[in-house]
């Protein structure tokens, strides 16, 4: 039967596309594209960015660039014109990816998309270079069917998994750029499969090296060990004191009892979204979502030391870790940092010489949820999940772009959405997208632009 409604005609032409839309993912998530140019070739980095720019010029993009951002890294933009009068869009998405972290802990290699139990494997799949294609989908579905209501301005990201600021940075520079009348950013996702979400608020985050030092050299443990101060240790005791006896987080001057009051994130849920061990018990108190969307989280992302093989019998000289705070909405990043700072510095014992520094830190936001958009976008979800409703969820990831974008554009409206639900696995080995979210998501983004296009007419 032939589809009735506009609607309905978008969302065939969504599912008609979804072949090429696996293969041109296919592409994007070949290239290594992780912004750590220590750890894997600033070439691979350059080809996503120009495969992004080629596809925004095959689309009918005009002003097409890769915009050099003040951290070495590229974003793509690129703007499409709508009618005259008609308000302009952002969508945003990031091309850079995490480190595939154990490779061998991948089923199917990472930069190889595998498609294995309904869903589609690899890095980047889901966060976000999937964000890139969604948004490619969602124009090319108002294409075929009358063509696309308002304008488009199109930025995808090269370091946003590295939260250095670049895209932020070049944006606060050049502020013409990017005003738009709406925002929707690409990297969220829905909190279960097939439940429509939007997210209204992310944590901020960030991040400090710390390096701890109390000998010339090391020392053999037998002869100095006891007496003498070993760095690893000094280390660490500072690391402990940013937890409390049930792992909540605490940093001195830093408020951790906030609350939130939206959709809530059930324990048994959570423990199977994340995979905890039969009888390991989740830390901090409150409920699961106060705790990932409402409250301070400090995590110790590295340590550098000796290994277990090859350790020899010493007292450590030096030692040193990374170390992310994810910051609640409602506190400055900024202020949260120097707490951080200030309670490393004050916890570090035995006199041994600390050196903490920032290495990369954004702010946390919240949306006003009440704007038009969101009722363009509540109408779009509901057609393309039937009998749901659009609900509202935290994230306790950060995407500082966020308030950048609100700060420079205080009037646009700004959404997020995107395919990272919990079953991505994003940022883990075997990441993967839900092929039935990508074509649902899609068909939302398409719906969303005529909708807001009429809403603004």
């Amino acid at each position: 039967m032939s589809p009735n409604t506009p609607q309905e005609r978008i969302a065939e032409t969504v599912a008609g596309l979804m072949p090429e839309a696996r293969q041109e993912l296919a592409e994007l998530v070949a290239y290594r594209s992780v912004a750590d140019f220590e750890q894997f070739p600033k070439s691979e980095s350059e080809a996503a960015a120009n495969w992004v720019a080629d596809a925004l010029r095959a689309e009918g993009f005009t002003d097409v660039a890769l915009l050099d951002t003040p951290d070495g890294t590229q974003s793509v933009y690129g703007l499409l014109p709508g009618p005259e009068g008609a308000p302009t869009v952002l969508l945003y998405a990031h091309y850079d990816v995490q480190p595939p972290l154990d490779e061998q802990a991948w089923v199917t290699p990472p930069f190889e998309l595998t498609e294995r139990d309904g869903r589609w494997f690899g890095r980047g799949a889901a966060d976000c270079k999937g964000g890139v294609i969604m948004h490619l989908l969602a124009l090319r579905a108002l294409k075929a069917n009358g063509g696309v209501p308002v304008s488009v301005k199109f930025i995808a990201e090269g370091s946003e998994e590295q939260g250095t600021g670049g895209l932020e940075r070049y944006a606060e520079a050049h502020p013409e750029l990017l005003v738009s009348d709406a925002i929707v950013i690409g990297d969220s996702g829905n909190f279960r499969v097939g439940l429509p979400t939007v997210t209204s608020t992310l944590r901020g985050m960030t991040m400090l090296r710390v390096e701890m030092d109390t000998l010339e050299g090391n020392l053999h443990s037998g002869q100095f060990g006891g007496a003498a101060p070993d760095a690893l240790g000094a280390l660490i005791r500072v690391l402990d004191s940013l937890r409390a006896e049930d792992g909540s987080t605490t940093v001195d001057g830093l408020e951790g009892g906030q609350t939130w009051e939206g959709l809530q994130y059930p324990e048994e849920d959570f423990r199977r979204d994340a995979k905890v061990l039969d009888g390991v018990e989740l830390i901090g108190s409150g409920t699961v979502a106060d705790r990932i969307w409402a409250r301070p989280a400090v995590t110790v992302l590295g340590i550098d030391c000796p290994p277990v093989v090859g350790a020899t019998p010493s007292v450590q000289a030096a030692a040193r870790a990374l170390i992310s705070l994810r910051v609640p909405p409602g506190v400055d990043a900024a202020e949260a940092t120097k707490l951080l700072r200030a309670h490393i510095e004050a916890h570090t014992p035995w006199g041994a010489r600390v050196r903490v520094e920032q290495v990369g830190q954004g702010q946390p936001f919240r949306a006003d949820v009440h704007s038009p958009a969101y009722q363009a976008m509540a109408d779009a979800m509901a057609f393309a999940y039937p009998g749901q409703e659009m609900q509202y969820a935290g994230q306790g990831g950060s995407i500082p772009l966020c308030n950048t974008l609100g700060s420079l554009y205080p009037d646009a409206e700004i959404l997020l959405i995107g395919l990272s639900e919990p079953e991505a696995q994003i940022h883990a080995p075997n990441e993967s997208v839900s092929p039935e979210e990508l074509r649902q998501l899609s068909v939302t983004e398409a719906l969303f632009l005529q909708n807001y296009a009429a809403s603004k007419a």
